[in-house]
Formats: structure tokens, C-alpha cells, sequence
């Protein structure tokens, strides 16, 4: 008998560890043998730790179990998938996870993430197969066609990238991942490393043989441990069995794969920053021009990418561009795993086409806020997103999109607030988070984060609140063109929004405060 308990992080945090073990210690004192499989999340977060046990009707689940219900649930018959009261039917039926389109995310919670087996057995290393059959130039032409752009937040074409690294001669080039994932509210890249790990390694060797890079480097999140022993194992598989290092398949062409562990700035998810921390240096921004992929990592041409963008490159190669084209609007094509997070009642990740709607996703999938409260806000693309208010939530999910209301999706991650959300709190809060956080280079982000706090401060404390105003939107003008990189550029995102669209929660009277 087959049953799946997750070892994702998340799952974990909430106890599946010792649900795991309380079911082997049952069924041992129960005389029945069963095969414990750590499986990813499937990403019903508020569900977790979810069970599923393999019957002759498919997989059924139950959710969320405590080790103190595992003596129930073998008593109501579970293992043949009878009825209980966490039982929620079969798996692939539930509505939030039915109504997904799951490419990148299809393996994540079915199969065992460290079996290199299991991966072979649902269509893994596909991809690879189809690059080594094609020439390099014929590889990138594939991403190039298929639309698929940066997942990370710059949403920057990945074709272009890999054919400028490609048409560069080098004797040595490299493909680095940034794992780095450091937004607020987002999470899919760990969902990924842990949950289905030689997903992303074949991403990475497929764009190493695309653009003659023989070695490369996944710079990770140092909070992320669970994610380095699934990367390790799963390294070590992949080389044991030939789909990585020298002579891959036979095919006599090499690509070395190495983790380095990041130490916690969150500036180093910008990409030179995260380059000057490989090298050994201190993470700050470099100057571009020359761009990473004519003079990268120690100076030669580097593919840099973000793990979904990676993640959604072998399922390009085996089923083909236009396969994956199919999938979205506009210029954003493919899907995109929405990692749906704060005040809301079902969080967890979504992966959808795009051209969904905010509102869809706040209350089909999401069923609305935890607390029962109206939603008034939700902040799109991490800590220097956009605050949206409730009259754009019908935007769809399309980078032009979102860019026409003066908001990012970044990296897909949605913090929900309902109506007792402080907007001006939360905008200085993103003043000071670039404080801290700023690599110190340039004067705009240095300085202007600084002084952004200052004047949010006489702002909110009604001194001389008009042209207090003025020098902050000032102000945030000069960061957004003057900055050397995104950290202080994209700062003002979440100020402006706040003022624009939620000037109460600026105001000192207490009258208009309690209007909201």
C-alpha cells in the first residue's frame, strides 16, 4: 500500500514530519506494510499536511492531518480510501487544483522528488533527449518561439539571452540559476527544488548544450536547506546515471552542475550583484555595460536565469514551441505559477495560463480573506510591488497589463489585505526595507530610501502634509530614474501606488482615517 506524505517545507513547518511517522509507527503496530513516499506539496497550503493513499479508485486524500488523527483515519479504513472526516476525495478532482494549467508544477506532489526513476517514469528527460538531437542554434531558436520570457521579475525574453551567450566566443561560458528567492509571498522556486529537483537540472544542462556552457552554478537561498539536500541528492543521481557531467548519454558533451549557498542580501537577486557574491566578492551591483551575457560570471558570457524560467525549459524542447505559445496572451506566454499568500483564506500556488484575473484568483481559488473582511489591497511582485486596489482587480495576468496600471508582476507572488490594512505604513515600510537592504553603490537608493522615510514620516504626521507630498513624489522620480539597478529603481512602486490610490491612510485627521 502506497502513501504520500510531503516534504516540502511549507508542509513540514506545519508538522508532516511527525504525521509521516505516526503513520509508520500505525501501521507497523497494525502488522501492514506500506510504502511511505515524501512526495512535494501539491500547493493546497491550507491543507497541509495533506495525505494520499494510491486505492483501485486513484489517489484520495486527506487534509489537514495531525499525528493525533492517524489512529482514526486507520480505523475508518483510509488505506482503501473509505470515508473520514478530513477525507477530501480523489486528489486530482479538488477544484483548486483541477482548474490549474500545470506545466512547470505537473510532477510536483505526484511522484517521489529524489527518484530518479520516478522522474524517468512521468515523461523526465524528455527534453534532453530532444536537445542532443538538435543542433545548439536550433535549441535557443525552440525558447526563442516559444515566447517563454524571465520568470524572475524583468520578464526579459530568455531567447535573447541564451542566443547573445550562444553568438559570444568564449572558451569558457556558464549557465547560473538565482535561487535567491527573496520576494515576500513567493515561493514556487522552492516548491520546485524540492519538490521536483531534476526538473531545474535539466533545464540548466539543456541551456549549457543550447549555448556551449560546460559548467553551472545554482546560487540558492541560504533559508532554503531542504531544497540543497533535494538539489544534492537529486545532483548525484543525475551524474550516477549520465544525464550529468562528462559524456552526457554518450552524447561526448559535458556540463558540470555546482550549488553555492547565498548568506541572506537580498540585493543579490539582482544578477550582477549575485555575481559579484559567486566570485567571492561583496554583493553590489555592476555597472552595464558590458551585459552578463558577453562578460558574466569571472568575466565570460553567462546565461543568467530564475529557477521557473529554467524549470519550464525542458517541457519547450519535448513538446515544442508551439506547444507552449499555446498556453497564455499577448506577448506573455506559457503559465505562470501564482504563489498566493497574507490575509487570504486558501493560500497557496496556482499555476495558470496567462490572462487570469486578479479576482479570480483572490476568490475562485483563494475564497476570498482569512479574517472574512473585504479585501482592499493586494501587493503583486514582492516587497517593491505595486499596492492594487480593488477597482484593478479584474487586470489580467499579462506583463503589458500590469505595466498599463503602473504595477509588476515580478515573480508571481500575490500578499493579500483586507480593509484594515495601513497604506501608509506599508509604504514606508518599503522605504526602509531599501534601506536596509541596499548594496550602498549608488546615491538615489542609498540616500533616497533614507530620506524616504524621513518625509513619510512629516507625511503621516501632518507637517505641512502638501508639500511634504510633493518632495516624496520627487523624490521617488529621481530613484526610479536615477538608481543603478531595480532595488532603488522599483522602490517608489509601492509609494506611489499607496498615494495614488489610498491618500487617507496619509492623512492625520482621524476622520478621514476612519472613512476607510
Amino acid at each position: 500500500m502506497k502513501i504520500f506524505v510531503p516534504r516540502d517545507a511549507a508542509a513540514l513547518s506545519v508538522g508532516a514530519q511527525q504525521v509521516a511517522e505516526s503513520i509508520a509507527a500505525e501501521a507497523a503496530k497494525r502488522g501492514m506494510a506500506v510504502d511511505l513516499v515524501r512526495n512535494g506539496s501539491r500547493g493546497l497550503l491550507w491543507l497541509e499536511p495533506l495525505v494520499e493513499v494510491v486505492t483501485d479508485a486513484g489517489r484520495i486524500a486527506y487534509g489537514p492531518v495531525t499525528p493525533d488523527q492517524v489512529a482514526s483515519l486507520f480505523d475508518a479504513g483510509f488505506m482503501q480510501g473509505r470515508p473520514h472526516a478530513l477525507r477530501l476525495g480523489a486528489v486530482e478532482q479538488i477544484p483548486y487544483l483541477k482548474n490549474q494549467e500545470r506545466l512547470t508544477f505537473a510532477r510536483v506532489g505526484v511522484t517521489d522528488p529524489r527518484s530518479l526513476e520516478d522522474y524517468l517514469a512521468h515523461e523526465g528527460y524528455r527534453g534532453l533527449r530532444a536537445a542532443l538531437a538538435l543542433d545548439p542554434a536550433t535549441v535557443v531558436a525552440q525558447v526563442t518561439e516559444s515566447g517563454l520570457r524571465g520568470r524572475g521579475g524583468a520578464a526579459f525574453p530568455a531567447g535573447i539571452k541564451w542566443k547573445t551567450v550562444s553568438a559570444t566566443a568564449a572558451e569558457q561560458k556558464y549557465i547560473v540559476c538565482n535561487a535567491d528567492e527573496g520576494d515576500s509571498g513567493t515561493f514556487s522556486d522552492r516548491m520546485i527544488m524540492e519538490g521536483d529537483p531534476f526538473l531545474l537540472i535539466e533545464g540548466m544542462t539543456i541551456a549549457g548544450l543550447a549555448t556551449g556552457a560546460t559548467r553551472g552554478f545554482i546560487y540558492l537561498r541560504w533559508e532554503y536547506p531542504d531544497a540543497k539536500i533535494a538539489l544534492d541528492a537529486a545532483i548525484d543521481a543525475a551524474v550516477g546515471a549520465g544525464y550529468l557531467g562528462e559524456n552526457i548519454l554518450g552524447s561526448g558533451r559535458s556540463f558540470q552542475l555546482e550549488i553555492r549557498m547565498g548568506a541572506g542580501a537580498y540585493i543579490c537577486g539582482e544578477e550582477t550583484s549575485l555575481l559579484e557574491s559567486l566570485e567571492g566578492k561583496r554583493g553590489q551591483v555592476r555597472f552595464k555595460p558590458p551585459l552578463p551575457a558577453i562578460a558574466g560570471l569571472f568575466g565570460k558570457p553567462t546565461v543568467i536565469n530564475n529557477v521557473i524560467t529554467l524549470a519550464s525549459v525542458p517541457i519547450i524542447l519535448d513538446r515544442g514551441a508551439e506547444y507552449y505559445r499555446n498556453y497564455g496572451v499577448g506577448r506573455s506566454r506559457g503559465t505562470l505559477p501564482i504563489q498566493l499568500t497574507g490575509n487570504i483564506k486558501r493560500g497557496g500556488l496556482i499555476e495558470k495560463a496567462f490572462g487570469v484575473t486578479l479576482r479570480q484568483l483572490l476568490y475562485d481559488y483563494g475564497g476570498g480573506s482569512l479574517s472574512g473582511r473585504p479585501i482592499r489591497a493586494v501587493q503583486v511582485g514582492g516587497p517593491l510591488g505595486a499596492y492594487m486596489p480593488e477597482s484593478q482587480f479584474d487586470t489580467p495576468l499579462d506583463y503589458e497589463a500590469f505595466a498599463a496600471v503602473g504595477a509588476m508582476l515580478g515573480h508571481g507572488g500575490i500578499v493579500v489585505f483586507d480593509d484594515t490594512v495601513d497604506l501608509a505604513a506599508q509604504a514606508r515600510y518599503a522605504m526602509e526595507f531599501c534601506a536596509i537592504e541596499s548594496c550602498g553603490k549608488c546615491t538615489p537608493c542609498r540616500i533616497g530610501s533614507t530620506r524616504g522615510v524621513e518625509v513619510i514620516d512629516r507625511l503621516i504626521g501632518g507637517e505641512d502634509s502638501a508639500k511634504q507630498e510633493v518632495v516624496l513624489r520627487d523624490l521617488c522620480e529621481t530613484m526610479t530614474y536615477g538608481s543603478l539597478c531595480a532595488l532603488g529603481g522599483l522602490t517608489p512602486y509601492p509609494v506611489i501606488s499607496a498615494l495614488n490610490h489610498f491618500p487617507e491612510d496619509f492623512s492625520s485627521q482621524p476622520a478621514a482615517k476612519a472613512a476607510v
